[in-house]
């Protein structure tokens, strides 16, 4: 055996070096030899003697020298055999399929089985699917539970190439050549170190009064400290029994610290304190809200008291008595079912109005847009801005790309028309060409950046102002330098009339300018019957002593036949879920199919049992989706849930899919927010 078995590489040249190192002697014999004879001879017997001794270490030795290096390579593979299977980190060699080749004992330990258990990994850890096994990848990892106890499952593909090359025993295909390696690593200990430094970090919060002044007024003056302290002791007592601290900044702001453990218990239980500080009543006629905001998992404690800002913003921005929590990136909310309390007061339209002039007055050309496939509401705020500009001589415009039927009978009122400019209307490639450093862009019916006319437009502009009246969401215009979002107006129209009123003492509106505002107030509250308030109807005096015709503006919302009979199919073919009345409007032969989806959603309202309508309609490749309650329902939760947004009583969304998988989406949402109470 050992003659077949024969040295290579530095092992061979090192027992080779005396053999070598002889030619050297020889040569030196030579030349002594040719100095002086007696002096070589003696010399040669020397080399003679050396190079037979030399010959007989080498033959002795090197078998020798064999049977120690097998012997100790076989020993060496016994040690590391031993070591692998008597080694306390759990480890285990695995097929291409996932199928346990062999376990060392502390992997059957854990596992529970006999060393030679061969069935598939997944057998013993379900986590563990032969999709997640390396295969394109060299390495990965699987994180999983087993037995109450948290794991890291670490795998390595391990070529099989070399050994098969030198065995003919078994033939393997090449794209199987390869065993995985796994070990296992027991995570509970570290996570559970992870899960409470999580949970012991301090989390930021404010809480706002939103209707203190209001809720002081519908009580008696005597016992209005007296629900002050209610309302405080109600706050303290919440946040203190969440093991947090709570300081009173102002008359109506609180500001909160708390663990991040407390406020996952806040999360669990959807912010109770949101209804708790309703039951306090002592008289008061008008019940208090909270708005609360909490910001977490920021680099530092500063980030987190920004996201709190941002948070509070958001839910003040959203009507109020809702609770937002920023986490990073994302934005997660609670509450937010009832309808905000309008204010009485205008100082905020006046200041708001104030700012607006100032900021036209800076600047040299203002372009005004609403939302895409614009409405009555977003057209009619444009030419109350378009008025506004030309009150101060500046150049004004309004982008518009599609003209919907709703709109058409208004525009048509301007085209034309000696009064108004020829370039009164531009397309959005026409008002990029025109936007500059000294421009004025308006932002009306509302406050995402990608429901907007043109987008590209926002990033162009230095100066921006945002007028809105639905509640903001994730997505929202952040560069603005004036911002005014009233989610208790009942329309945009209602928000630019009162802003009119203060911008200049001798503005003039026109008759036809009257017009479009008012419409827009009257479509958008569906006649003044719904989400209408005292300033809604202050509004619309006004507009009416501006010139404003009713029967005029009557006149140009009717409809044609075609869109009567898609409304009343639209009625017609709803079907009932869970009292919400659900139907498809029809879009052969409509020039403006959502328009008609939206009526049809009100409509579907004075059916006695239907606390909300959602109606959908297939237009331009997307699904467009109308959602409409008269005060049960809030709807605008619901279309949150599939990227939309709105009112209360009033909201939509845009789905990229076909109609039944729309139908099935919307059923599935409304299913999860009725069980999980979302909506009560």
């Amino acid at each position: 055996m050992n003659k077949k078995v024969k040295l290579k590489g530095s092992i061979k040249i090192y027992l080779q070096w005396p053999l070598i190192l002889t030619i050297l002697i020889f040569i030196m014999n030579g030349v002594v030899f040719a100095i002086d004879r007696k002096a070589g001879g003696a010399m040669a017997t020397f080399t003679f003697i050396y190079i037979v001794f030399i010959l007989v270490l080498y033959l002795r030795t090197k078998n020798t020298l064999m049977n120690d290096l097998i012997t100790f390579a076989t020993q060496y593979g016994q040690i590391q055999k031993k070591l692998l299977l008597e080694m306390k980190i759990p480890y285990a060699i695995l097929d291409d399929d996932g199928k346990l080749l062999w376990m060392n004992k502390e992997f059957a330990k854990i596992v529970k089985k006999d060393r030679y258990y061969r069935k598939s990994i997944t057998g013993l850890f379900p986590n563990i699917t032969k999709d997640l096994l390396p295969n394109e990848l060299n390495e990965c990892q699987v994180s999983f539970e087993y037995e109450s106890r948290d794991y890291e499952a670490q795998m390595k593909k391990v070529s099989m190439d070399s050994v098969l090359e030198t065995t003919s025993i078994v033939k393997v295909e090449a794209e199987k050549s390869y065993i995985i390696a796994m070990y296992l690593f027991d995570r509970t200990e570290l996570n559970s170190y992870i899960k409470e430094n999580k949970e012991q970090r301090l989390v930021t919060g404010l809480i706002y009064l939103d209707n203190y002044e209001e809720a002081l007024e519908s009580v008696e003056e005597v016992r209005r400290s007296l629900l002050i302290a209610l309302i405080d002791r109600k706050i303290n007592k919440y946040i203190s029994g969440m093991d947090g601290i709570v300081k009173k900044l102002e008359k109506d702001k609180y500001f909160v610290v708390m663990k991040q453990k407390c406020l996952d218990t806040l999360q669990s239980n959807k912010f109770s304190i949101l209804d708790e500080v309703k039951t306090v009543n002592i008289g008061n006629e008008m019940a208090v809200t909270l708005s609360i905001g909490f910001g977490v998992n920021g680099s530092t404690y500063i980030q987190n008291y920004a996201y709190a800002r941002t948070a509070i913003d958001l839910a003040l921005g959203r009507g109020g008595d809702q609770a937002v929590l920023k986490d990073n990136d994302k934005i997660y909310y609670y509450g937010g079912k009832t309808k905000q309390v309008e204010k009485s007061t205008r100082v905020k339209a006046r200041v708001k109005a104030h700012a607006l002039r100032e900021l036209m007055e800076a600047n040299d050309k203002i372009i005004v847009m609403g939302h895409k496939i614009g409405d009555v509401d977003s057209f009619g705020a444009s030419i109350g801005i378009y008025r506004a500009a030309k009150t101060l001589n500046k150049k004004a415009y309004i982008v518009i790309n599609d003209i919907t039927t709703s709109v058409r009978p208004l525009l048509e009122c301007f085209v034309n028309n000696q009064d108004y400019d020829e370039d009164m209307f531009v397309t959005s490639s026409e008002a990029l060409e025109l936007v500059d450093n000294n421009t004025v862009v308006t932002v009306v019916d509302v406050n995402k950046p990608s429901y907007t006319e043109c987008e590209e437009l926002l990033k162009r502009a230095r100066t921006i102002v945002v007028l809105d009246h639905h509640r903001q969401g994730v997505e929202s215009i952040e560069n603005a330098v004036l911002s005014y979002v009233e989610t208790y107006a009942s329309s945009a129209c209602e928000m630019v009339a009162e802003i009119l009123q203060y911008f200049d003492d001798s503005i003039k509106i026109k008759g036809v300018e009257a017009d479009c505002l008012y419409a827009g107030i009257m479509i958008d509250t569906n006649n003044f019957m719904s989400k209408t308030g005292v300033r809604t109807f202050e509004a619309a005096a006004f507009l009416r002593r501006c010139g404003s015709d009713v029967s005029r503006v009557r006149k140009m919302f009717r409809d044609d036949m075609i869109t009567y009979k898609a409304r009343a199919e639209a009625v017609r073919h709803a079907e009932v879920y869970r009292e919400f009345a659900i139907s498809v409007c029809p879009t052969g032969g409509l020039e403006s199919p959502t328009v008609v989806g939206a009526q049809a959603a009100n409509e579907l309202l004075n059916i006695i049992g239907v606390k909300a309508s959602i109606v959908l309609t297939e237009y331009n490749g997307k699904i467009y989706v109308s959602a409409r309650s008269i005060d049960e329902i809030n709807v605008q939760l619901i279309m949150e849930k599939l990227g939309g947004g709105g009112h209360l009583n009033v909201a939509g969304a845009q789905l990229e899919c076909n109609i039944n998988d729309a139908k099935s989406i919307i059923k599935e949402t409304l299913d999860i927010m009725l069980d999980n109470g979302e909506l009560s």
